[in-house]
């Protein structure tokens, strides 16, 4: 059945969960699925979610076979994207490609809040190892801004 997904200052009228349930590699964020995985969705082909960082906070450092696409909807801060560091702003779009090494940070002072298309069906993510990490930490771009 159609249905609006109602906002009010960055939440929806869905559950916010905590951002993993596993690990230690990620800071201050939460995510809230808002389409895709409510009754009735199931013949969408991709998920869409809202991840908001608080500043200091950050993703956990991970690639995966699937792509994804960002769209930054609150505040600004960086991403890691593959060999380099960007700064990303409000409205700002981000494509991850598959395999490629990202992290989003709120290093701004303030919330980084990002909408996250992916698809249904996807793999789940890797984490770097301690090759991964060496290797990461040759680039002068990554090394003082990677977390694990």
């Amino acid at each position: 059945m159609a249905r609006i997904v109602r906002a009010r200052d960055y939440r929806w009228d869905v559950p916010i969960h905590e951002y993993k349930t596993e690990g230690t590699g990620f800071r201050a964020i939460h995510r809230q699925t808002l389409l895709g995985d409510n009754e009735g969705e199931e013949r969408l082909n991709f998920i869409t979610r809202y991840f908001e960082i608080q500043p200091g906070g950050y993703s956990s450092l991970e690639h995966h076979e699937h792509p994804h696409s960002v769209v930054v909807i609150r505040g600004c801060g960086e991403v890691v994207l593959h060999d380099r560091v960007e700064a990303i702003g409000l409205h700002d779009c981000v494509y991850i490609a598959p395999h490629q090494w990202h992290q989003f940070h709120a290093s701004r002072g303030e919330p980084l809040g990002f909408l996250c298309i992916v698809d249904r069906n996807r793999d789940r993510p890797q984490v770097p190892d301690d090759s991964d990490l060496e290797e990461l930490r040759r680039n002068p771009a990554l090394a003082n801004k990677i977390r694990v």
